[in-house]
């Protein structure tokens, strides 16, 4: 069976994205491999437009203490990621 991978290269960062080779976990399971986490100009913003787009929050904001504000979402697949906003006011 041909694996469904995506080469993902920068200047400083070499990884991959792996097609789900497995079922999706039943809801509420938690997560059970890496959780990506994407940087963001503005946490509530994009907290809005992630819902409008079919998006559910999985864990609501939160201060990583003088680090940034960071949350959870699920997306319509089930798939769980992350958002933060840099802030070193955080708390």
């Amino acid at each position: 069976m041909p694996i469904e991978y995506y080469s993902i290269e920068t200047s400083s960062i070499r990884g991959g994205i792996l097609k789900r080779p497995a079922p999706i976990p039943k809801s509420r399971s938690g997560t059970n491999a890496f959780t990506c986490s994407f940087e963001v100009k503005n946490f509530d913003n994009f907290a809005v437009k992630i819902k409008r787009l079919g998006g559910k929050v999985a864990l609501e904001k939160f201060a990583v203490p003088g680090k940034c504000w960071q949350g959870y979402f699920l997306d319509p697949e089930g798939n769980v990621f992350g958002i933060f906003e840099v802030d070193i006011n955080a708390k």
